[in-house]
């Protein structure tokens, strides 16, 4: 496993966290499953998440921590708000980014 620091925006700016991410040693595919909360977003009983606009700057009142088990559902709900572009999934205790949602309906990658 390697561990690197990881900006997943376009420029800096204030909201552009940097956090590690942890990265398999041995070649793996990508996620496929459309729609689907991946199963490596249940390892941990919960998550940091925030919505963020087209822009890359957070939409304030979307984030929280959330149980692992309503994972998929919370992120549905921050991006039927029509602000949030996406929304990061993140390690609510290292800060370890995990995942982005994109619209229309959660796609994860």
């Amino acid at each position: 496993m390697l561990v690197l620091a990881y900006r997943p925006f376009g420029a800096l700016q204030p909201y552009a966290e940097t956090g590690p991410v942890f990265l398999c040693a041995k070649p793996c595919g990508a996620y496929s499953g459309a729609g689907d909360v991946p199963e490596v977003l249940s390892t941990s009983p919960d998550y940091l998440i925030k919505g963020y606009s087209a822009d890359e700057r957070i939409v304030y009142g979307t984030g929280a921590v959330v149980p692992s088990a309503t994972l998929g559902s919370d992120v549905e709900a921050r991006l039927g708000d029509d602000r949030v572009a996406f929304v990061d999934i993140r390690s609510a205790r290292n800060n370890c980014w995990q995942a982005r949602a994109l619209r229309p309906k959660a796609q994860f990658f």
